[in-house]
């Protein structure tokens, strides 16, 4: 036997496979603000769709924050060397729709590649922040998650409060009683992103507009509406409770929320994304429950708005690239999956479908902290004031609205100086971004 001949021939059919010309994979580039635990989600996910088919390839990459992501897609868009989809929060949804040419509207990339696509089966609340007052979907939603009231229950029985509040009336006397028992000298109640918790999500559970034009869904020529007696009373509630810190001002982002963990307040508004963090460093028992409301208000509580981000799809591609695109979609609308991935990472399912097989499994019986904001999206159908928002130059308003907060909260300014001067800021700021996005 001449093992040098079989060695040549088997040398020559390999030369001869490669050199046969090999079936392309289209990638599909997915940039994305995931950190961490969350950032293995998504690997997972593009690694799962990759093995269920052999057309496409998604191919995940990290671009830093929110902000850092969406900014580096607009420039990579205007450089002609955009990702096909870009995470993008929610409120960098005017900023995108604003930038002509440079997304295509996910209702007309599930037609055109004629995948199976029915807004209706989708949770509204999540859906009405991501869509034209029509109802067109224009991003595709991802991960998903409302303000929700976080109580230490420990505490709560040791200070003597039998319920757990409901509303805000009720808030104000628990984190009395809280400060009263010694158990927390720091303070009663606190929040983090003060301006979402205190302006965004306070309007849309009370159902009062922020802004006019639907908040601003309904065109970019809208105008800021918060310095109603309802914020100016409620901002002069947290003014007067601040003064022996039965309410605590803990800033305007995330990094407060630890306050919660050590104990120092016993009640805090924040994310229901922060569960992840509270279940691992919480040492005593705890739950969430839904934001406190006025009950003089007619009406109140209606639904939450979400906070977290949606998938835009970047225009000027092949129309077999966003056939993909369109696949991974539909891939993650599958009900079984979203029920899945909402039950290991805490992210709300996107679909009514897989909302209703998760309680159909009794996930929430041993979970309850999970659907609470789930209970607050759905807790009305939302209305003009409570779809969501859609506000130009958005990350800096916030910004601007939280400065205000803080000017009244020590005292430089009156609950009502404070709130017409965000509503002023505001407006003046929206109105340049009006100019721009023209």
């Amino acid at each position: 036997m001449n093992i040098r001949r079989i060695g040549l021939g088997l040398t020559t059919s390999t030369l001869m496979a490669l050199a046969a010309p090999a079936y392309a994979v289209t990638e599909i580039q997915w940039w994305h603000a995931m950190t961490g635990g969350n950032n293995d989600i998504v690997n997972k996910l593009a690694a799962e769709f990759n093995e269920s088919q052999s057309d496409y390839k998604v191919v995940p990459t990290f671009k830093g924050s929110y902000p850092d992501t969406m900014n580096a897609g607009i420039a990579a868009f205007r450089a002609g060397n955009a990702p096909h989809i870009i995470q993008v929060f929610e409120v960098g949804t005017a900023t995108m729709m604003s930038a002509t040419g440079a997304i295509k509207p996910v209702h007309v990339l599930m037609k055109e590649a004629g995948e199976a696509f029915d807004p209706q089966a989708y949770l509204p609340a999540i859906t009405g922040y991501y869509s034209t007052s029509k109802g067109d979907m224009l991003s595709f939603p991802f991960n998903s998650s409302s303000t929700v009231m976080w109580v230490n229950l420990e505490a709560l029985k040791k200070a003597g409060v039998a319920d757990i509040p409901k509303t805000w009336p009720e808030v104000f006397d628990a984190a009395k009683k809280l400060r009263a028992s010694g158990s927390h000298d720091t303070c009663g109640f606190s929040n983090a992103w003060a301006s979402w918790v205190h302006i965004e999500q306070f309007s849309a559970w009370h159902n009062v507009s922020i802004g006019t034009k639907a908040n601003g869904l309904d065109g970019f020529d809208t105008e800021l509406k918060f310095n109603s007696p309802l914020h100016v009373k409620h901002l002069q509630n947290l003014i007067d409770l601040q003064k022996d810190k039965t309410y605590d001002y803990s800033g305007r982002a995330s990094a407060s929320e630890s306050r919660f963990a050590k104990g120092e307040c016993a009640i805090f508004l924040t994310s229901s994304g922060y569960y992840a963090t509270a279940k691992g460093t919480a040492k005593f028992e705890f739950t969430s429950v839904p934001m406190p409301y006025y009950p003089d208000v007619a009406g109140a509580p209606q639904n939450s708005i979400i906070g977290g981000a949606s998938l835009w799809v970047m225009g000027g591609k092949k129309a077999d690239e966003y056939k993909g695109v369109a696949k991974f979609f539909s891939f993650l609308s599958d009900t079984n999956r979203q029920a899945k991935l909402h039950q290991e990472s805490g992210y709300l399912p996107i679909t009514k479908a897989a909302y209703e097989k998760t309680k159909a499994d009794g996930f929430y019986e041993k979970n309850p902290t999970l659907q609470t904001p789930l209970k607050e999206l759905t807790n009305k159908e939302p209305t003009e004031n409570s779809r969501g928002l859609r506000f130009g130059n958005m990350v800096q308003m916030r910004d601007l609205w939280a400065e205000e907060i803080e000017a009244a909260l020590s005292g430089q300014k009156t609950a009502q100086q404070a709130l017409d001067a965000a509503v002023s800021r505001g407006n003046a700021m929206l109105r340049t971004f009006e100019k721009t996005a023209k």
